[in-house]
């Protein structure tokens, strides 16, 4: 089953209709609010679980995700869902390069949309100012969205985490990792430790989910080496769904280096994806299904004393 994604239209009018939002606030704290409250509609029309598991941050860290989701979201789907020639993906992957340049030397956001900076690239520019960020990190993400465009096969685990995932996952971990904070400034290497762990096992255990649809889009991402020594290929999905487990349980012994109003949130995302991961691994839904977890399970893992931030924010309230 194909997940939900938003065709090239959907997205240029968002952006036009939040381009107006910013130029009509009378302040850069509202133009972005504005920004915001369409990047969180976003992150809940394409990731549940990530969607559910951010509503346990703090408001300001909560803002700054839904903000570098949506500026990984577009060309994540660029290369994935927009049903266009090679050669103009990376025409608009560059226009996208170019609009996150100009918005990091620009004079704020509203400077920025108004030299036609998509307002997704200028906002998350804005993140990457606010938390010393380091600018080539989504450069190197942006260079991951290019590989996909023409994909190549990789030969082994390693070769696949420095080739690929270094770019598709690590580096949007160290994003967080900088807007979640360390619990003291001697913890930020463990912060970013535990984040570049994180980052693989949610990479690994997405692919291994996402087997048929890679291959329907001309992608391998399973290691030829393992393919080449396993009997068939579910044998290879078990193994690397035992390595994200391995970088699961490696991020979680460091979630202490996290400042404590954003480890119920960490916690939350490694448990929910966790069990995602064990669903997969086992099979559960079958060679050709898309795995899931169960809204119920999801909610297993979360506190219960901060269920009433649930439904405020599908209601638009958080």
């Amino acid at each position: 089953m194909m997940r939900h994604a938003w065709n090239q239209q959907h997205w240029h009018r968002l952006e036009i209709r939040t381009a107006q939002a910013v130029a009509a606030a009378c302040s850069e704290e509202l133009a972005l609010a504005a920004v915001v409250r369409r990047a969180r509609g976003v992150l809940q029309a394409f990731s549940s679980s990530f969607f559910v598991v951010t509503r346990f941050l703090p408001p300001g860290k909560r803002a700054q995700v839904e903000l570098i989701y949506a500026a990984v979201r577009y060309p994540d789907e660029v290369v994935d869902t927009f049903p266009l020639a090679p050669a103009r993906k990376l025409a608009l992957l560059d226009a996208w390069a170019e609009g996150y340049e100009c918005a990091l030397r620009a004079d704020g956001l509203r400077a920025s949309v108004a030299a036609g900076v998509p307002c997704f690239a200028a906002a998350f520019a804005h993140v990457v100012r606010a938390n010393s960020i380091p600018a080539q990190h989504y450069r190197a993400f942006l260079g991951a969205m290019r590989l996909d465009i023409e994909p190549r096969a990789y030969g082994t685990l390693d070769d696949l985490i420095e080739s690929y995932i270094y770019g598709s996952a690590i580096v949007v971990g160290y994003f967080l990792a900088h807007v979640y904070g360390p619990n003291t400034a001697g913890d930020f290497e463990r912060t970013l430790r535990a984040s570049r762990d994180l980052a693989i096992a949610l990479q690994l255990t997405n692919f291994v989910r996402d087997v048929p649809e890679d291959r329907n889009r001309g992608r391998l991402y399973l290691p030829l080496d393992m393919l080449q020594d396993e009997a068939d290929e579910a044998h290879v999905v078990r193994r690397l769904a035992a390595v994200a487990e391995e970088h699961y349980a490696a991020s979680e012994q460091n979630l202490d280096a996290f400042a404590p109003d954003s480890r119920v949130a960490i916690q939350a995302c490694i448990s929910v994806y966790r069990q995602l991961n064990a669903r997969v691994a086992s099979g559960a839904a079958g060679p050709q299904r898309r795995e899931s977890v169960p809204m119920a399970q999801k909610l297993a893992v979360l506190p219960p004393s901060k269920y009433w931030r649930l439904p405020l924010a599908y209601l638009g309230g958080l």
